[in-house]
């Protein structure tokens, strides 16, 4: 049987991202903070942002021949300047190919190569690497530039070289481009094999945000949002970093984890709402010198990205008083399918759970492809909006991923009872 999601059918705004995530429903002013460097207390506000990222796609045209449907590739940890960068590129019509800052020279150049990536901007402390990777790509000098503000061996910071004065009037979509531009390649490894980029359109990405307004994720202006999980990964980079825009709320951003400056972050700046990931929730919970901070200002957190068990769920509300949800999504969904519904730790329940986002649908088969029914256990293939348009430069793995239907093979095993909520395993 198909199972259809409890939401009501959602109608998606058919425009690109940019004009979507700068539509401000929220109404916010101009001198609005809106993304805060949690270790230097840099900041930009609602208006500053809209201003830089429309300078930087200036740039791009002007000072690198930056055309629509150009690739730009962003090597970094989480920082301040991201969301520019990132939404900058996307302002001047281009696609955005997000890579781990882990990577190592080999890993890094093969996504640049397979993604078509003529533009890197890079972090100075993953300098080395992201040289070899760009020479092996074949990306010249000229377009391979820095975040920061130091020139480091020849290479320069991207402020220094492309923000000017011109601000650009971004590049539009109609709604038959909206839903066939790709705008961002993430890389993942899918069910099976070597990393693949994942085309996610414009409509991909706008559907999962407006899925998840609707499926009451409790964000809004008042919404202090933690940034720590890395932007490089689709979970961060749409929930996070464009939430906070469609939201108009003030994202503050980590490089990475430390529970010291996690903890002061949040005592400092009355954070609010968290995505986090297992791990993270650990830390919270067994490290004594958690209990140096006042958490008290968090009212939600949200995991994702591994299964979090109902111990460690319940152990976190009973230290904390926090409510401590699991999301379930993947990078070929844009990436959440599933979102708690309610905000009731009675219902919290070992592994994945919650109610399917709006406009998705989704089947179970069992293991020789018959379709099954309520509280039985298969493999979860879904359908929607948020679903990916496909594996770049492979046909093959687009393929088997997808049935004649449409649906897209998740690779993971699930249940569904009678009240919809979906259990992934």
């Amino acid at each position: 049987m198909i199972f259809k999601s409890k939401y009501p059918d959602i109608k998606v705004p058919q425009v690109g991202i940019y004009q979507y995530v700068t539509s401000n429903p929220k109404n916010i002013p101009d001198d609005k903070t809106v993304y805060i460097d949690g270790i230097t207390g840099k900041s930009y506000t609602y208006g500053e942002f809209k201003h830089e990222s429309k300078k930087f796609a200036a740039g791009l045209q002007d000072k690198l021949g930056f055309k629509r449907g150009d690739v730009l590739a962003i090597f970094s940890p989480n920082q301040v300047d991201y969301p520019i960068v990132l939404l900058g590129t996307v302002a001047a019509g281009g696609k955005v190919t997000t890579a781990n800052p882990k990577y190592q020279a080999t890993e890094l150049s093969y996504q640049l190569t397979n993604s078509g990536a003529s533009v890197l901007i890079m972090h100075p402390q993953f300098i080395e690497t992201g040289i070899k990777a760009a020479i092996k790509a074949k990306i010249p000098t000229s377009k391979v530039l820095l975040f920061g503000d130091k020139e480091i061996k020849g290479y320069k910071p991207y402020r220094f070289t492309l923000i000017g004065n011109r601000e650009i009037e971004p590049v539009s979509y109609n709604p038959e481009e909206a839903k066939t531009a790709t705008v961002y390649l993430p890389f993942s490894s899918g069910t099976t094999g070597k990393q693949k980029g994942v085309e996610l359109t414009h409509t991909n990405i706008i559907a999962n945000l407006e899925q998840l307004i609707n499926a009451k994720c409790n964000l809004g202006p008042q919404s202090i949002i933690m940034g720590i999980l890395p932007f490089y990964h689709i979970y961060s980079l749409s929930c996070i970093l464009h939430g906070t825009l469609i939201h108009g709320a003030t994202l503050v951003i980590l490089p990475s984890f430390n529970v010291e400056t996690f903890c002061g972050s949040i005592q400092k700046y009355k954070i609010n709402h968290i995505y986090a990931v297992p791990p993270i929730i650990l830390q919270l919970v067994n490290n004594p010198v958690v209990q140096n901070y006042d958490l008290s200002s968090v009212n939600l957190i949200i995991s994702g990205a591994a299964p979090l068990s109902e111990e460690l769920a319940k152990k976190c509300f009973k230290m904390f008083k926090i409510p401590t949800f699991q999301a379930y999504g993947l990078t070929e969904t844009s990436p959440v399918l599933h979102h708690p519904d309610t905000i009731d730790l009675s219902n919290a329940i070992s592994g994945s759970i919650g109610l399917l986002v709006p406009n998705v649908k989704a089947k179970l088969l069992s293991e020789d492809g018959l379709e099954l029914g309520y509280n039985e256990s298969g493999e979860l293939w879904v359908h929607g909006p948020n679903v990916m348009k496909g594996y770049l430069k492979n046909k093959e793995a687009t393929d088997s991923a997808f049935d004649k239907d449409g649906f897209f093979n998740t690779g993971d095993i699930a249940t569904v009872d009678k009240q919809g909520i979906l259990f992934t395993k």
